[in-house]
């Protein structure tokens, strides 16, 4: 039965297609937003007295851990702007994970349906 899955995930169709082109979409996607996120993080956080975000190399890193749901040691954004961005980007997170995880749901679940489909003929 193991290898019977592994021939099967390793069978090249159209629902890897359909798999690769979400992830692709949706990692093109993210970084779009990373780099607009990033510089809107930049232009309202920086050289804010109390804040950390001294350069654009600071605001990539802030709004990168925050599409990564990652925690780091960046205080929170101190302005209204630079909290709404970070709003955005933990929902923006949040959608896409879920995306994702729908999108390998719906590929191994298209797979189990041609499995049971072809075992009732």
């Amino acid at each position: 039965m193991i290898t019977e899955e592994i021939r099967r995930l390793s069978t090249w169709g159209e629902r890897h297609r359909r798999l690769l082109a979400r992830l692709t979409l949706a990692l093109g996607v993210t970084l779009v937003v990373d780099v607009i996120c990033a510089v809107l993080v930049w232009y309202f956080e920086h050289g804010v007295k109390g804040g950390d975000i001294y350069g654009f190399g600071d605001a990539v890193f802030f709004s990168t851990v925050q599409l990564l749901t990652v925690s780091s040691q960046i205080k929170n954004p101190l302005t209204v702007g630079g909290r709404f961005v970070d709003v955005f980007l933990e929902i923006w997170a949040l959608f896409v994970v879920t995306a994702i995880a729908g999108s390998f749901a719906a590929f191994f679940g298209s797979a189990d349906s041609v499995l049971r489909s072809s075992a009732h003929k």
